[in-house]
């Protein structure tokens, strides 16, 4: 018997980057188990935001990236009913993998499609966080659309849901009581590392890192509107890296950055590609992301991986990190508490700060290595 076919939707893939979690989430899975699958991907043919598509990238066709990979690059637009129907004919997959809630062109039209005429293949739809209610506070009434014309068209009572962990089964059980089923598999965490390494760190400094899309679920503008009551004695840097989503929020962190004082310094530097993340993140002291919500973080495993505190919010699944010495994770009511983390930072000298980080670097490895059932665990939701 042949290897299962799967047919995957996803709004962005390699060589993009910009949208972060979703590609490395797909990427990760395809380096650990795609041995065991064909794997078919339509994906669109530019990164996040971008008006112009990959250069030197054939689109239309699909294109082979080794004997367990196919991409299949379009413009957006192009991906009609029509258009999946005649790629799912022609791949005729055992199932169908969504890897977004609500994109249009990667999941409500492939639903669409399926609904009309019935393939046979299995669905199975992972909302990336999009359910929790950080990400339901944005763009609320369009959202619960979609969930409300799912639920009335039948389809929702069709898919299988792939959550991450126990917190996004109880969100897909709170706005889909009627599925298909629930698998309640991790992501595949990065899996190469290198060595430790360090970096200067002088007691009144801190060098902060910020990774995420710019956009209000990344709460950028809340860690701002913070920093202004950093104490004088404090020399702070800020290094943003990450893409604009909102004009209007990215336009309210420049106002509040425009008045800070001397000894507080904030960079924009764009997006990092995922290959010099790491490098960059060893160059700082501090990795902050006060998100409202995140079923994963790939950026938040990154850091750690790279040795690297975190700061962030109690809304995602890596809890009790002070107590591992890792980091801290603070509810966002408590605004005074993440100040004092950076403070507590700022205050390391090189012996507590290296501490830190080593702690860091050695928490990330023990969780990927306790993830050992998890090739296996993937074959099972695919089965």
């Amino acid at each position: 018997m042949g290897k299962k076919k799967i047919l995957l939707f996803t709004d962005w893939y390699e060589p993009g980057y910009k949208a972060g979690g979703p590609i490395q989430s797909i990427k990760n899975f395809v380096q650990a188990a795609g041995d065991c699958f064909e794997i078919y991907i339509v994906t669109s043919d530019r990164d996040l935001g971008e008006k112009f598509p990959y250069s030197e990238m054939e689109t239309g066709k699909w294109i082979r990236k080794n004997d367990q990979l196919m991409i299949y690059y379009l413009f957006p637009a192009k991906l009609t009913i029509s258009k999946i129907l005649g790629l799912t004919g022609l791949i005729r997959p055992d199932l169908v993998y969504l890897n977004s809630m609500y994109s249009l062109r990667f999941t409500i039209l492939p639903l669409l499609a399926f609904r009309m005429k019935n393939t046979g293949a299995r669905i199975i739809l992972a909302p990336r966080g999009m359910l929790q209610e950080g990400a339901m506070h944005f763009k609320t009434q369009k959202k619960k659309f979609f969930i409300g014309l799912l639920k009335f068209m039948g389809i929702a009572s069709k898919i299988h849901f792939h959550a991450t962990d126990d917190q996004e089964r109880m969100d897909v059980l709170h706005y889909f009581p009627a599925n298909a089923g629930i698998s309640v598999v991790p992501n595949f965490p990065k899996s190469s590392s290198g060595p430790f390494k360090t970096t200067l760190k002088e007691q009144g400094t801190v060098l902060c890192i910020f990774i995420s899309r710019i956009a209000p679920k990344k709460n950028l503008l809340y860690l701002l509107e913070l920093l202004d009551a950093l104490p004088e004695r404090i020399n702070l840097r800020l290094d943003i890296y990450g893409e604009s989503e909102d004009e209007a929020y990215f336009e309210k962190c420049r106002q509040v950055i425009s008045k800070f004082p001397q000894h507080i310094s904030v960079n924009f530097k764009g997006s990092v590609p995922n290959e010099e993340a790491h490098a960059v993140l060893e160059a700082n002291h501090l990795f902050v992301l006060p998100t409202k919500g995140e079923n994963f973080g790939h950026a938040i495993y990154e850091s750690l991986l790279a040795g690297r505190p975190v700061l962030i919010s109690d809304r995602t699944p890596w809890k009790g990190m002070q107590a591992k010495k890792a980091g801290w994770d603070i509810p966002l009511e408590k605004p005074v508490e993440f100040l004092k983390a950076i403070q507590e930072m700022a205050e390391f000298d090189q012996q507590e700060f290296d501490d830190w980080c080593l702690h860091a670097w050695e928490y990330a490895r023990q969780y990927r290595d306790s993830l050992t059932n998890l090739k296996e665990d993937y074959l099972k939701l695919f089965s």
